[in-house]
């Protein structure tokens, strides 16, 4: 019982901290359940589902507050969503799965710690480059079960192709449609497998989801407790390259 309760805990703190973001918070999932032992086989299918809850209402709070542009998000989503669906289909061996996860995790360390915003004037995304990192996004997204928003956020933010809140209601809404075009091609291949109490599990990423999508959108970011989720995301990469 005490495990059970830690592990909704750091979900919901996740889940809080991605979504003020606007991150579904898969990688932060998949390092926690990680760090509390649960297998590879389970950890695939049940980021995603959480994912879906927390991402769909962060997007939601951007969007209110009138950050998402349409033109922004559909250069990505083109490709990606049938890649996500692809990477759903296919099987990696546990140690590749670990070994490409912590690496993903680095990225989301790096944004959780670094907001990259500037003042410069935004540039016009070039068709064929959305389109090309949104299918190789898509692809490894669906492969190893996150949403694909910790590689997206960064790549807009450091090309310049939107600013801070308008990237961060764009990879909301792409890391809903690929967990969802990931989940589905793992519904293809064979079925998801999700743990016992997964119920409890989302309904933690949903509270957790919506106070940051508030704060996320309407308020202020929180510096110090994501350099503290950076820590353990950090111990998490170290198990998963490691173990």
């Amino acid at each position: 019982m005490t495990s059970l309760l830690l592990l909704l805990l750091l979900l919901s703190l996740v889940a809080f901290l991605y979504s003020s973001v606007g991150h579904g918070g898969a990688s932060g999932y998949l390092a926690v359940m990680a760090i509390m032992g649960v297998a590879p086989a389970m950890m695939k299918s049940s980021a995603l589902v959480m994912n879906l809850a927390v991402s769909l209402f962060s997007f939601i709070g951007f969007y209110r507050a009138g950050y998402f542009r349409l033109k922004l998000f559909l250069p990505f989503a083109l490709a990606s969503i049938p890649m996500a669906f692809v990477g759903g289909t296919m099987t990696l061996s546990d140690s590749i799965y670990k070994k490409i996860l912590a690496v993903c995790i680095l990225f989301s360390i790096v944004r959780l710690i670094y907001q990259f915003d500037t003042d410069e004037k935004n540039r016009p995304i070039p068709i064929w480059a959305g389109v090309l990192s949104g299918g190789l996004i898509g692809l490894l997204s669906g492969m190893i079960g996150i949403g694909g928003g910790i590689i997206l956020s960064p790549l807009m933010l450091l090309m310049r192709w939107a600013n801070l809140k308008e990237t961060a209601a764009v990879s909301a809404l792409f890391i809903f449609v690929n967990s969802l075009s990931g989940l589905y091609g793992q519904l293809q291949k064979g079925g998801i497998n999700l743990p016992e109490n997964m119920q409890w599990a989302v309904l933690a990423t949903i509270i957790g989801g919506l106070a940051g999508s508030y704060f996320g959108s309407q308020k202020f970011n929180v510096p110090t407790l994501k350099k503290l989720l950076a820590v353990g995301l950090v111990i998490a990469c170290l198990k998963l390259i490691f173990t």
